[in-house]
């Protein structure tokens, strides 16, 4: 076993003073390196007193702080900025075009010729009841029955006019014209307005004992001229003539079909609903403009005579008026009835 030297331990008295810091300090005189002494009067005070450190265990790993209980939050649910509700904007209301004035005729007022409406077979008004009067009475009815169906309907002015016309020519269209001009004009709430629009072979002023002159045809020529102005009154009440014009030309038919004449037959009806318009027109298959006229009406009454009118003319002038969806058939000349009927028997006229 290797002997251990000891260390020899000095003599008591002979050994380094003081500790090992003390030793360096007197050995490397850091003594100079001390701070300057304090100020005056500073000594004196109240030295700060230590912060002791609670001691710590380094063998043992430092215990983790125990974790604070945290309220619990409440769940907030995130608010919703209050959005404006969209201001509805009002569309722009349509303009309504104004409604014209109602076209009342002022036209100077003729005394119809009672003698000749007698001359020639026709109704006379203050008349006493004749079988004459009551058929054009049960044609009447069914017309304008027809022409309030086709207002409902939404036909327009078209629903107060009627055209009047035949196939072929002497079927009696004029003289049934002027019959149903005058049953309509006893109507209480009606008025009627009987236009010739025969202008190759104009009749109804000879036959109502009126005066001729200017009238549709000239308001279709000259845009410049109101038809209105060429309205004759007579003094038989709710009854006015427009004739057919002393304007010559051969294009009757172009200027009905043109945009003009739909503005000359639209001021006859303007704001007049219960105002009826009756068209004498030339017959369907001699001349062409009772097909012109046919679209702008609501109705169509084509006479036809019982001894003379085939049914092959008679189709023909159905299909020519065709622009018309309504068109009634009146039987003219007939000298019996299938039915056994005889109008105006009741008040012993006709037995």
């Amino acid at each position: 076993m290797t002997e251990q030297s000891k260390i020899p331990v000095p003599p008591e008295g002979e050994g380094p003073r003081g500790n090992s810091i003390e030793r360096a300090v007197e050995k490397f005189e850091l003594g100079k390196f001390n701070p300057p002494p304090m100020p005056g009067g500073l000594e004196s005070r109240r030295p700060r007193r230590p912060v002791r450190l609670p001691a710590i265990d380094m063998a043992k790993p430092a215990a983790a702080p125990e974790p604070q209980a945290v309220p619990p939050v409440a769940a907030i649910a995130p608010v919703a900025e209050p959005v404006a509700a969209p201001v509805p904007v009002a569309a722009p209301a349509p303009e309504i075009a104004p409604e014209p004035e109602p076209v009342r005729f002022t036209g100077k007022k003729y005394k119809v010729d009672r003698k000749n409406l007698r001359k020639q077979g026709l109704i006379v008004p203050e008349g006493h009841v004749t079988a004459l009067l009551e058929e054009f009475r049960i044609v009447k009815r069914q017309l304008l029955v027809n022409a309030s169906d086709l207002r409902r309907q939404g036909s327009g002015a078209a629903a107060q006019r009627i055209l009047i016309s035949s196939p072929h020519p002497n079927e009696g269209k004029s003289y049934c014209a002027v019959n149903l001009a005058l049953s309509i004009a006893a109507e209480m709430e009606s008025e009627v307005l009987l236009v010739d629009a025969d202008f190759a072979k104009p009749s109804l002023p000879a036959l109502l004992g009126l005066p001729d002159g200017p009238g549709l045809l000239d308001a279709l020529t000259d845009p410049n001229k109101d038809p209105v102005d060429f309205v004759m009154g007579t003094d038989i009440p709710g009854l006015w003539v427009l004739p057919a014009g002393s304007s010559k030309t051969n294009a009757d038919t172009e200027y009905l079909g043109s945009s003009r004449g739909g503005q000359v037959l639209d001021r006859l009806t303007q704001g007049a609903p219960h105002r009826i318009v009756l068209f004498d027109s030339p017959p369907a298959l001699a001349a062409s403009p009772a097909a012109a006229l046919a679209k702008y009406v609501g109705q169509v009454m084509l006479v036809v005579r019982a001894d003379q009118t085939g049914q092959g003319a008679l189709e023909d002038a159905i299909s020519l008026l065709s622009a018309c969806p309504n068109i009634q058939l009146l039987l003219n000349a007939a000298n019996f009835s299938p039915s056994g009927r005889k109008f105006g028997a009741y008040y012993g006229y006709g037995g």
